[in-house]
């Protein structure tokens, strides 16, 4: 039933999504062409940033029983939590707390050390390396652009480490998921909006800061004539997040929904850190809504612009355009789409910037959405702070919510693509060839979308 209901929601939305209305994932509605009242007040997730207890109820019996007695905790296949430990005395103590124990060799000590003496090698663009709680190795990967001697130096360092280190070659290239989409335009790129956050008097878009430098101006439109912000902030490389400033200081109505698809939206209820082995989601306006696991936490990934450390990492699928696009499970915002290789017709890896660093970096708060009524609601809990942690195969988007107006009319898409007056800043007028392709994925995804309303209908109404 779980590899079931996973290829439904993989398979779903390959949106070809143009234009003002769809922004990447999140509903932006003050930057289109008509716009709702903005609700008397807004209610903001009091979750708190960087906040251990926030990463599963693993963490707080990690952070007690110490580095070097502990080598990370995951969520098994039944939803039980699964602590790394490396004594009797400290499995004992996970058992009383109601996890799960496994006993290992190597302790978060060494894999400390291992990621220490990789990051002062020589930088090799094309390379990533992860703690794989599960495996209790450190695991170092090389895409396809990394030479022979390159790879065979890395592989000298990883030796002296110790055999804890396994080294995997991998298709592809690790690239950050830029261009490709048309949800948000500039002369610095095209790339997915994530979520809606605040500093309590204005409200801004959270994406990938690889999307564009200080100062890059963004258009809900090919054509420049709707304007959605500036950017006004952000970090990349070290982080990948950025900060979008909403022309007019508000995001307007549904700012605490992200949308993924068939008119559907998911109500955004808190914010929280992943866990590995936790089942989520990621939209995005390239390729919409799919589904994964989370592999691995803290990740190093040496892109070609830079290094980018303390990532997400997921085996969910996305392709350019997807960049910034929210990355979320039961309504709790995770992180935002920052990079990985492979695309969604033969999988890949993606990496995502973690939301509570960047809530932290900038000193914001998530904008989450109104109750069922209409009323500020208040914010959920974590998953990890409820009744336990929902198992892998049980686990959904989110409450669901209708939303007006996300999707471009098909019957509209070819020509507004081939108009010459709709051509963004900085792009040239598009060939037929790519008309031809976008056409093409709409039609493909009608049976996808189909497929997920009738998957999720039944529990989301």
């Amino acid at each position: 039933m779980r590899h079931a209901r996973r290829r439904v929601v993989r398979r779903v939305t390959r949106l070809a999504a143009v234009g003002g209305l769809l922004l990447g994932g999140t509903m932006v509605t003050h930057a289109v062409a008509s716009e709702p009242g903005t609700p008397d007040a807004v209610p903001f997730s009091t979750a708190s940033p960087g906040d251990g207890a926030a990463a599963g109820p693993g963490a707080a019996l990690v952070q007690r029983l110490g580095t070097s007695r502990t080598a990370g905790t995951w969520v098994g296949e039944d939803g039980r939590t699964v602590v790394a430990v490396t004594d009797q005395e400290a499995a004992e103590e996970v058992r009383a707390a109601g996890a799960e124990p496994k006993m290992v060799r190597h302790s978060m000590d060494d894999f400390d050390s291992a990621t220490r003496t990789l990051s002062s090698a020589p930088r090799v663009p094309g390379t990533a390396w992860l703690k794989d709680y599960r495996s209790n190795q450190v695991v170092v990967r090389g895409d396809s652009t990394v030479s022979a001697d390159d790879w065979s130096s890395l592989t000298d360092v990883a030796d002296g480490i110790g055999d804890f280190v396994r080294m995997e070659r991998v298709e592809g290239a690790f690239t950050t998921r830029l261009a490709g989409g048309l949800p948000v335009l500039s002369t610095a790129g095209r790339c997915s909006a994530g979520f809606n956050v605040t500093d309590g008097e204005r409200e801004f878009i959270l994406t990938a800061g690889h999307c564009g430098p200080q100062g890059s101006v963004w258009f809900s439109d090919s054509g420049a004539r709707q304007k959605v912000g500036t950017t006004v902030g952000g970090s990349f490389p070290g982080d990948d997040y950025s900060l979008i400033a909403y022309d007019g200081g508000k995001a307007g109505d549904n700012a605490g929904v992200v949308a993924v698809g068939g008119n559907k939206g998911v109500r955004i209820t808190g914010v929280a850190d992943p866990t590995v082995g936790q089942r989520i989601f990621r939209s995005g306006s390239t390729s919409g809504l799919r589904d994964g696991e989370v592999t691995a936490l803290d990740v190093t990934v040496n892109y070609p612009e830079g290094t980018v450390g303390g990532l997400i990492e997921s085996d969910v699928c996305a392709e350019p355009g997807d960049s910034g696009g929210p990355m979320f499970s039961e309504g709790i915002a995770l992180g935002v789409t920052s990079g990985g290789s492979g695309d969604c017709r033969s999988g890949g890896i993606t990496y995502f910037q973690p939301v509570t660093k960047a809530l932290a970096d900038l000193d914001l708060k998530m904008i989450v959405a109104p109750g069922a009524e209409g009323g500020g609601g208040s914010p959920s809990p974590a998953p990890s702070q409820a009744q336990g942690v929902t198992a892998p195969d049980a686990a959904t988007p989110g409450s669901s919510t209708p939303v007006r107006g996300i999707l471009p009319d098909p019957s509209t898409l070819v020509s507004r693509l081939a108009d010459p007056r709709n051509v963004g800043p900085g792009l040239l007028v598009m060939g037929g060839s790519l008309v031809a392709l976008v056409a093409s994925r709409w039609i493909r995804a009608e049976q996808d979308r189909k497929a997920y309303r009738r998957q999720y209908s039944a529990t989301w109404g």
